[in-house]
């Protein structure tokens, strides 16, 4: 048994396979086994893993073709586990060597911690840099953040196992029942990360490490590049799922989030209103009644107050003050960006329907 199974999902990425798993392979920790989870591929990537595991018997493949999206594909792999951790790796991306290392370092800091992700770099096809992903940092943080976007970076993310089983969490599923089945909710698909992590991150159990632990490839192939909409509306349906679940565990009236999420850096126009400031005094209220007032929580409301007007330059204004007090993490600019590239003539938005209490 090793300490670390890795779940790689695969499906025709033979591509960047090979330096995914050489990625692996420099790993400083080496202690692991990778799950090579094929979803019936055809363009010679099972066999390019056959190849790698003749050379390396911590690499197998499984194959399993009928898995039911991403989410299936990745239960299948969690049943598959038997290591004291789970560690996501995509098929395109690379791990820096320490990353084990560190992730490991940061669950013995954190004995109570469920999942800890980490921040990245982001690569093209070629490898060329392209900029930066970065995540909040601190389990207040993380919390906050998870209402209202993904806060943790999938293909980042370790999981403690033992913890998983114990709250009965995996992909696509609520395991926090804190709602009654009318407003419970599954997931197969194009969220499935952000709905496993919210609900972590509501329990309190989530965090992220500073360290850069990947080189994620952007290539125009990603899911949240393909089919951006479809995950940004089903996103915005989680965070209210999330909201609605954190008030009901702490005895805390709802506060509808759709105003002050950021899913994939774009502010949605919820039912026409321009200004939101009383409902986000009644959010930070919520929030901080029900995580207690803190430095980490106070800067995630300082952006979200932010996004609390739908006017271009009261918006602008707003934000030029909380970047110059905070450093800004990914989407936040592209969300106050596209909305005022949004306020021109002929710019089509994403709108909503108000959410009652």
């Amino acid at each position: 048994m090793a300490k670390i199974d890795v779940l790689l999902p695969v499906k025709n990425g033979v591509d960047f396979l090979a330096e995914s798993l050489d990625s692996l392979r420099a790993q400083t920790f080496p202690d692991w086994r990778a799950l090579v989870l094929d979803h019936g591929s055809d363009d010679g990537s099972a066999e390019m893993v056959l190849e790698y595991q003749r050379r390396d018997a911590r690499i197998e493949l499984h194959r399993l073709p009928q898995a039911k999206g991403l989410s299936g594909l990745l239960n299948a792999g969690l049943a598959l586990a038997d290591a004291e951790f789970v560690m996501r790796h995509d098929a395109d991306d690379i791990c820096l060597p320490d990353r084990m290392a560190v992730s490991l370092a940061a669950f013995a800091a954190q004995p109570d911690c469920v999942a800890i992700g980490g921040q990245a770099d982001v690569i093209d096809a070629a490898g060329a840099p392209l900029g930066e992903m970065s995540v909040p940092v601190g389990r207040a943080r993380v919390t906050a953040a998870a209402l209202f976007r993904n806060p943790v970076a999938h293909p980042t993310a370790m999981l403690r196992r033992a913890a998983l089983v114990e709250l009965g969490a995996r992909y696509g599923v609520d395991f926090l029942k804190a709602l009654g089945p009318a407003q419970s909710l599954e997931v197969p698909n194009l969220a499935e990360d952000y709905f496993l992590f919210g609900q972590l991150a509501v329990l309190g159990r989530c965090d992220n490490v500073p360290q850069t632990l990947i080189r994620y490839r952007w290539h125009g192939n990603n899911v949240s590049a393909t089919k951006f909409m479809e995950q940004t509306t089903l996103s915005l349906t989680i965070s209210r799922f999330l909201m609605r679940s954190f008030c009901a565990l702490r005895g805390l009236p709802y506060v509808d989030p759709a105003p002050f999420c950021n899913h994939g850096g774009l502010l949605v126009d919820v039912g026409g209103r321009r200004n939101f400031d009383a409902d986000f005094a009644r959010l930070a209220d919520v929030l901080r009644r029900g995580l207690g007032e803190s430095p980490a929580l106070e800067r995630e409301l300082r952006y979200r107050r932010a996004l609390a007007t739908r006017s271009g330059a009261r918006l602008l204004w707003r934000y030029r003050q909380f970047s110059g007090a905070h450093r800004p993490e990914t989407g936040e600019w592209n969300a106050i960006r596209s909305w005022l590239v949004r306020l021109l003539p002929g710019k089509r938005r994403l709108r909503v329907a108000a959410e009652p209490a």
